[in-house]
């Protein structure tokens, strides 16, 4: 499969940049021949989505977007299964992880077209203002012009999804740059919107290296928002190459999870195994720091690691595998490394830590301390660490001693104790009950301290993919 950037309509399959390939990381085998774009390529499409914008999308009604994003709905509902395929295959998501991610690509997309329809404004009581009486005041949004959209290789098509469907609801157009190591979903993306109606140039697709194209794309002024999702050094680049430009930045995080001694221990046990090891822990908030009551942390970790000792590890087209590659070798040995260096400090490997290629077993670490890699930054792995403590203060103290604050897991049946904690934690959410790693589609996401800036769910981006617009009146006296 050869492919190449997507402007206007038309896909350039001419290229002077040197050929890229994406490999499927379970087997290496070649998935994708890519045709990179180049700066001047941003150029032109980020030119083509501002004429776009003037020409088509300012004059395209409500219901019109909405139509089409429900068509695109039910298209990739029809294609689940291929599109569940190519993203295992480029991705190493297992086969099961890789349909719940299309499931809820399709809501996203519902979402979206639902609230393309209640873009509403307010009208304002001018008259509490001194000097207001015999004015009219009124507030709408309006759409903001061309989104530059730069997405990960985690989850291809449900994290851009909830950058594009939210724009397009907005009456924006988009210029979406995706990971360079998952690019074929993103492809199929956007010739699936096409398909449903969307006119050529609304989103224009830019395939390519972050310096070659997401750079200009950050840097170019005739771009109103860039929306990011992927690490903190990036995101420290693209804010500081913003400019005046909205930015939402989502930059991951370090989540802890309380469990307190009255918690549900098997359900705890259960659905951390999954918050730690999906995807390999390739998730921003995967449940990585793990703090259990003292009382119980014994039983706790006996449990845990037998359940994760039980987790079936290989090919990710194979129906029963639980945790399949990571992304790259790269990424795979750097994850190794976090756990040689800390257990030469003294952390203890309770389970797991074994290499080969892609592919790390899922790692359970304890005596660790805050200072080494696997707490005190993104692991962005299958490595999670199991930690005591005595008291809720400790608890609450230990969580937030981080430079990150995306969302946070509380487990315990006393409510006074869930909401208190909540209250506490320095995080954008906080699930009780649950895990850190649980997100729906339609609740506002995103971090406080250096985890992003922004929330992501569907109303909320599509709230920031806009501009409030006020219009008063002056009426004639009588």
């Amino acid at each position: 499969m050869r492919i190449g950037s997507i402007i206007d309509g038309i896909e350039r399959m001419k290229s002077n940049q040197p050929a890229m390939y994406v490999k499927n990381p379970y087997n290496e085998e070649y998935v994708a021949e890519l045709l990179p774009a180049d700066e001047q390529d941003v150029k032109e499409a980020v030119q083509n989505s501002k004429d776009t914008f003037h020409t088509v999308m300012k004059q395209m009604a409500a219901h019109e977007r909405a139509d089409i994003l429900r068509r695109a709905a039910d298209l990739l509902e029809e294609r689940s299964e291929s599109f569940a395929e190519v993203i295992m295959l480029e991705a190493g998501k297992p086969i099961r992880h890789s349909r719940a991610e299309i499931d809820r690509s399709i809501q996203v997309l519902r979402f979206a077209s639902e609230k393309t329809k209640h873009m509403t404004g307010e009208v304002l009581p001018m008259d509490a203002a001194v000097g207001g009486s015999g004015r009219k005041g009124f507030v709408k949004r309006e759409p903001i012009g061309v989104v530059g959209a730069i997405t990960p290789f985690n989850f291809p098509l449900n994290l851009s999804l909830h950058k594009i469907a939210p724009a397009l609801a907005a009456g924006n157009t988009v210029v979406y740059k995706p990971a360079e190591k998952t690019p074929v979903s993103a492809y199929k993306l956007v010739q699936l919107l096409q398909e449903a109606g969307l006119p050529k140039g609304v989103l224009n697709l830019i395939i390519g290296t972050g310096q070659e194209t997401g750079v200009p794309l950050t840097r170019d002024d005739r771009v109103q928002k860039i929306t990011f999702t992927g690490s903190l050094p990036v995101g420290r680049s693209i804010q500081q190459e913003a400019g005046f430009k909205k930015v939402t930045l989502e930059l991951g995080s370090n989540s802890p999870n309380l469990i307190f001694e009255d918690a549900d221990l098997d359900h705890a046990v259960g659905a951390l195994v999954k918050g730690a090891f999906a995807f390999s822990g390739q998730v921003c908030i995967s449940a990585q720091r793990i703090y259990v009551q003292r009382t119980i942390y014994e039983t706790f970790l006996d449990r845990y690691v037998q359940q994760t000792e039980s987790l079936n590890v290989g090919n990710p087209a194979e129906e029963t595998t639980d945790i399949g590659p990571m992304i790259n070798e790269n990424e795979a040995k750097r994850a190794h490394q976090w756990i040689e260096d800390a257990a030469a400090k003294g952390a203890i490997v309770q389970t797991g830590g074994s290499w080969n290629k892609t592919m790390l077993k899922p790692t359970i670490m304890t005596n660790v301390t805050s200072n080494m890699k696997v707490t005190a930054e993104e692991v962005f792995a299958p490595i999670v660490s199991v930690i005591p403590f005595e008291t809720e203060e400790e608890a609450v103290s230990l969580a937030n001693d981080s430079i990150y604050g995306l969302q946070a897991g509380v487990f315990t049946t006393d409510i006074n104790r869930a909401f208190r904690t909540a209250d506490q934690l320095e995080t954008g959410g906080v699930w009780i009950n649950d895990i850190s790693t649980y997100r729906q589609d339609n609740h506002p996401y995103g971090g406080v301290k250096q985890s992003g800036i922004g929330r992501e769910g569907v109303k909320y981006a599509l709230e920031d993919m806009t501009e409030l617009k006020f219009i008063g009146i002056r009426l004639e006296e009588e």
